[in-house]
């Protein structure tokens, strides 16, 4: 659809971490109800210290994007567009990698404990081209 102008519309990206606020509040709002409503009951296994959960998932920015990935990809491969082979795929090439991910001992949620969040350091870095 081009503006009145005649030009097309300036394509904005639509992963969580480029959104602005209120956009990324709302976005993240969206993102929970999927998880704790769907993801986290129907997919998570116990927590172990070899399979780690963070209940303050929202705390960890590399688990905001991974997940918000995965939810993506769940409404584009199961929702009413989707072709039936949708599911396995997103089983297969989404819901697995991302979890083992997220739940690996040395992934985002480790040091974390059951109802416990723990920060992750940053590894330092040091000014570009100095």
């Amino acid at each position: 659809m081009t503006s009145p102008t005649g030009t097309e519309p300036e394509a904005k990206p639509f992963f969580i971490l480029y959104l602005p606020e209120p956009d990324f509040s709302i976005e993240l709002s969206l993102l929970a109800q999927w998880v704790h409503g769907l993801l986290v009951p129907a997919y998570a296994e116990e927590v172990t210290s070899a399979r780690p959960w963070c209940t303050q998932w929202w705390m960890h920015t590399s688990a905001i994007a991974q997940l918000h990935g995965l939810w993506l990809a769940w409404q584009q491969l199961t929702g009413p567009k989707a072709d039936r082979l949708g599911p396995t795929s997103w089983h297969r090439d989404f819901l697995a990698p991302t979890m083992n991910a997220l739940r690996s001992p040395d992934g985002p949620f480790a040091g974390c404990k059951p109802r416990t969040h723990r920060d992750k350091e940053a590894p330092p870095i040091e000014a570009f081209g100095e």
